[in-house]
């Protein structure tokens, strides 16, 4: 089953754009439209303005115009919502085609060999199913039994089959990937309806967003603009009266809906949505807007060494030898011993050895080659009376039997140690030969993201397993602020605690089952979909395709959202405040000589004035729609300067942008003889 997960959708897309246009005339149900206060403000005036149009009077032309843009801001604001919302359901569409009506073999226990056929969605938590080649696996759960390679590209995508596990922290399975290879025994560890797939269409389909904390508190905001507003425009007819001149009541309606903060209030959720929706083109899935915000407010940055900063394949840099040992003799012996060697660091061994010395494969007829294992953490080869062992420093030690030349042996170990290497022990026939340092590769460019983020004001530490000697090496090789040696899980909740105690947002990435408390603890938990069932659990965000560096990424996307939302904030208050200096003048003219000062644009009349605005309002919500979906784009940068960029392209621009538009409106009104 191979299913192709849209990535993006182009926002002129005819079908998306006539979705989003009917979108547009349903959310036009007050239960939709109570959850946007302004625009539920604005259609109750937009309703208001139609039934004072229909009993007909004076300016009747301008009133039903006026009326009919009032509507039109109303509808553009709901194609904003609608468009971002089909980009989410466009992404939840594709996932529920991987939804099957599948059958499970569901077993007593484990090790049972009867089974039953039954219905997925007739399993339970704490059922027991056996899958095997070309079944498709019915529900989330752990693999308990058995490994199997697993094709998840439903899910993430990618056409490459994993390797899923018992027993260790690559025993998560998702219902609805297919085996591929051989057979596994999963535990179903959530009932019909709560699995992965399940809230994964949930949370990327935009109706079902959640508002975030930032974002009530800005909709508080803007219905305390709202009401400022309404008594702005309600005491006008007070002075309009007092100077002996009325003002239609239309207008007044058309006034009310320039000045508040329509522009903002529209585009809010599509920001959100947006947001959410460039998290699932990275393949990334936040369990909450919530986690999102977060990630755009980390100052720390807590990341696993292996496969994040380093490549996690070591490789042989180096051989050094014991006194008295030629160096071309302890490479050979490294070569013999690593030629059945079939991981990167064997493979890398015989490539060092042979650029340096030119070493040719021999005969291999009479060689017996010793395997690696965990148990002997030593591999090897015995040929011609001779045997040659390389391994880790302790291992051949005890193979030496208390280990010869161990004050020289000490001292190479500890030289590899600090400079963040592995050492690797070659002796021959019971005498140490030397070490070969193998190097963990720090990943190209990643100490300029480092720096990056440090420009940005964002810790990061480095998590690790290995010594402080070579912790220490790899940080600086690396470029990270400060690391943690020994990790053990307690360390890590420990360290996250105390960070958040001195007030910082944390956010962290995982993928076993010791990594659940602190990923909890974090404020941003990134799960390796490839991870248990408990890693995925307690993150906040789940990447599908497991790789530890998007957290950077995440990051990045959560601050263009904050971005994005602060930046046409900034441009829809701006606009409020124009808008406000260039009808008001308008309006009382007439009345007031002296405004003609402040007439700076020149409009054409009372009623041009307030039609050229409430046009302008309209369209200028269509016009920032695409950066709204888009995003604000984000250069890294510190918060004050951000500040500064912002307030002068979207500050200056908010002001700027009403007073030339409008005219321009104007002048078109004019010369169609409209009001």
């Amino acid at each position: 089953m191979t299913v192709h997960r849209p990535r993006d959708m182009a926002l002129l897309d005819r079908a998306a754009l006539r979705d989003a246009a009917v979108g547009a005339v349903r959310k036009l149900d007050p239960r939709a439209l109570v959850r946007n206060p302004v625009m539920f403000v604005t259609a109750l005036v937009a309703l208001a303005a139609s039934g004072l149009t229909a009993r007909g009077g004076e300016h009747f032309g301008a009133m039903v115009q006026i009326s009919a843009w009032l509507w039109f801001t109303v509808l553009f604001a709901n194609f904003a919502e609608a468009i971002a919302e089909g980009r989410g359901k466009a992404q939840a569409a594709s996932l529920r085609r991987t939804k099957t009506d599948t059958t499970a073999k569901r077993v007593a226990a484990p090790d049972a060999a009867a089974f039953e056929t039954v219905a997925a969605a007739d399993l339970r938590t704490g059922d027991f199913v056996v899958c095997e080649a070309g079944d498709v696996i019915p529900g989330d759960g752990d693999v308990v039994a058995g490994i199997a390679t697993v094709d998840e590209s439903a899910i993430t995508g990618e056409s490459a089959a994993v390797i899923r596990e018992s027993g260790g922290d690559r025993s998560a399975v998702t219902g609805g990937t297919r085996v591929v290879s051989d057979r596994i025994v999963v535990r179903i560890s959530v009932d019909p309806g709560e699995s992965f797939l399940d809230r994964m269409i949930s949370l990327v389909e935009g109706a079902k967003r959640q508002k975030t904390p930032n974002e009530i508190a800005l909709t508080i905001l803007l219905v305390g603009m709202t009401l400022i507003f309404l008594f702005v425009v309600g005491s006008l007819p007070v002075f309009a009266s007092w100077s002996g001149t009325a003002i239609p009541v239309v207008f007044l309606f058309a006034l009310f809906v320039t000045l508040i903060p329509t522009t903002i209030g529209g585009l809010l959720s599509a920001i959100g949505i947006a947001g959410m929706d460039r998290l699932v083109k990275f393949n990334v899935i936040a369990k909450s807007g919530r986690a999102v915000e977060a990630a755009g407010d980390i100052d720390v940055l807590l990341l696993d060494k292996t496969g994040t900063i380093t490549l996690g394949a070591r490789q042989a840099s180096e051989f050094l030898p014991l006194p008295m040992v030629n160096e071309r003799d302890l490479a050979e012996a490294a070569f013999l011993s690593s030629l059945a060697d079939d991981t990167p660091e064997g493979k890398s061994i015989v490539a060092l050895a042979r650029g340096r010395f030119g070493l040719a494969e021999p005969d291999q007829a009479d060689m017996r080659f010793v395997a690696f294992t965990a148990q002997t953490r030593m591999s090897g080869v015995d040929f011609g009376g001779a045997s040659i062992r390389k391994g880790a420093v302790d291992a051949i030690l005890g193979l030496l039997g208390g280990g010869r030349g161990s004050r020289e042996l000490a001292n190479l170990v500890e030289r590899v140690a600090k400079t963040g290497g592995t050492p690797l022990v070659v002796a021959k026939d019971g005498r140490a030969l030397g070490v070969v340092h193998l190097k963990d590769i720090v990943k190209p460019g990643i100490r300029e993201r480092f720096a990056t983020l440090r420009s940005m004001g964002i810790k990061t530490v480095m998590i690790t397993g290995d010594n402080p000697l070579t912790a220490a090496a790899i940080a600086a090789e690396a470029g990270v602020d400060d690391f943690l040696a020994e990790a053990t899980p307690e360390a890590k909740l420990e360290l996250i605690r105390e960070y958040q105690q001195g007030g910082r947002l944390v956010a962290m990435c995982g993928d076993g089952s010791n990594d659940a408390p602190a990923l909890a603890q974090a404020d941003v938990g990134v799960a390796m979909n490839t991870g248990t069932q408990a890693a995925r659990e307690a993150g906040n965000m789940v990447d599908l395709e497991s790789d530890p560096t998007k957290l950077i990424e995440i990051v990045m996307i959560g601050k263009q959202l904050l971005m994005s939302r602060g930046a046409l904030t900034t441009f829809s208050i701006a606009n409020d405040i124009a808008k406000y200096f260039a009808i008001i003048p308008a309006l009382f003219l007439a009345s007031y000589p002296e405004l003609q000062a402040l007439n700076l644009m020149g409009l054409a009349s009372p009623q041009s004035a307030v039609l050229s605005a409430i046009i302008f309002n309209a369209l200028i919500i269509v016009a920032l729609i695409p950066l709204a979906l888009k995003g604000v784009r984000y250069r890294p940068a510190a918060a004050d300067v951000l500040l500064k960029r912002n307030l002068l392209i979207y500050g200056v621009g908010g002001l700027v942008a009403p007073f030339a538009g409008i005219k321009l409106i104007d002048m078109a009104v004019a010369a169609l003889g409209l009001a």
